[in-house]
């Protein structure tokens, strides 16, 4: 007899607990799909397609919304007179705005015929584009550019496409631009020529919170897990730690599909609250991890010394006192400092990423106002991932003897 079996003490189908599944209904979005219903109102009728930013947190349903709303119009327009709709995907995480124009001109050829994202000027990338578009048999194309404030600064295809028509480039084809952004503040870095029309009509996704939450993991547990498999704590736990903290409804499908995989390994034939506070930590871990991994070294020696002003009682805590204890802890590993203006946008890159909080202290019209900092996070599971990391592993390594 060989190591693996079909047999499973947990799990009934758990392909329901990951990315890729698509549930029939989307729970506690109700709002936002019909304002979808309304704006994309105009491409059923035949209309030009008004233009859309949809933005909020990671895992709280914008992307599923999209795509499910978009079905739907897909299916309907089989119904319509004189309406064929186009839908094009990108994801343009670690894309420029130049890739992704390449991204786009290559949907409309076969794989042979695509073009290098690279050696083009972007005037004939774009020429290309609208050739294409115009060559289509559909009556209207919708670009749906997921995670667009990849493209930070450089936001010139996001002024191209809602006035290619405007400006000449179509004639014929109505095209509209959906933009997803898990970062709401992207808005306002874009220029004022792209928030005009990029910003036609807002979508805003909020954190689900416990009791939503508890209602989606309810409804894939019914389908993830045998009968019995869960104890009765486990959901309201999982629901309350998540909704506490970030409102993913993707972070709580994590937490309890891991609390199942822990269950297995254990031979354990019911999950419990031990098991989900296992793979909370788990969870967090990874995500600490990963947004870590993308901040420079001295944003990870910055977040240390909050955590340990924070383990010392100390917050919250104005910016001089953190400068302080900062330029302690740098200079004891031998580390350049950074000035007190690099460390004022140092923390406020940490609080976008909730890592600390910032909070605003008014003494009224005598006694001015200023702003103090304090932790923001698990400090046991930001501890265990900055001594895990190898940079800054040694760095605390070093403070501490």
């Amino acid at each position: 007899m060989g190591r693996f079996t079909q047999t499973d003490a947990v799990f009934d189908n758990e392909e329901v607990l990951t990315d890729g599944y698509t549930p029939d209904t989307l729970i506690a979005r109700e709002d936002e799909m019909s304002t979808y219903v309304e704006v994309l109102q105009s491409v059923a009728n035949g209309a030009s397609p008004r233009n859309i930013f949809v933005y909020g947190d990671t895992g709280v349903g914008k992307t599923l919304a999209t795509e499910m709303i978009l079905d739907e119009l897909l299916e309907d327009q089989v119904e319509f007179d004189n309406v064929s709709v186009e839908v094009v995907w990108q994801n343009c995480k670690d894309a420029t705005s130049y890739q992704v124009a390449c991204h786009l001109v290559n949907h409309f050829r076969d794989r042979n015929q695509e073009i290098h994202t690279t050696g083009y000027p972007r005037s004939t990338v774009h020429r290309k584009l609208w050739e294409h578009i115009e060559d289509t048999d559909a009556t209207h194309v919708l670009f749906v550019l997921d995670e667009i404030d990849s493209f930070r600064s450089d936001d010139e295809l996001l002024y191209q496409i809602p006035r290619a028509h405007t400006n000449g480039n179509i004639t014929e084809t109505k095209i509209g631009l959906i933009g997803i952004s898990n970062n709401f503040k992207f808005r306002d870095e874009l220029s004022a020529r792209v928030q005009s029309t990029l910003c036609e009509h807002e979508i805003h996704f909020k954190p689900y919170d416990a009791d939503q939450l508890q209602e989606i993991l309810s409804q894939r547990a019914d389908e993830a897990f045998l009968d019995g498999a869960l104890s009765e704590e486990v959901i309201p736990l999982t629901a309350a730690k998540v909704a506490q903290r970030t409102g993913s409804a993707r972070e709580a499908i994590n937490i309890l599909s891991n609390a199942g995989f822990i269950a297995r390994d254990n031979n354990d034939s019911t999950i419990t609250d031990s098991h989900v506070t296992k793979a909370y930590h788990q969870v967090q871990s990874g995500v600490v991890k990963d947004e870590l991994e993308a901040l420079p070294t001295q944003s990870h020696v910055v977040l240390y010394t909050v955590l340990s002003l924070a383990r010392q009682g100390r917050t919250p805590v104005r910016r001089k006192v953190i400068h302080d204890q900062y330029k302690t802890i740098a200079q004891q590993i031998g580390r350049d400092t950074v000035s007190t203006r690099t460390l004022h946008r140092r923390l406020n890159q940490l609080s976008l990423k909730g890592f600390i909080n910032l909070m605003e202290v008014n003494k009224g019209s005598n006694g001015g106002s200023y702003y103090k900092y304090e932790f923001n996070a698990d400090e046991d599971i930001i501890a265990d991932v900055l001594e895990s990391e190898s940079r800054v592993g040694q760095i605390i390594g070093q403070h501490a003897d």
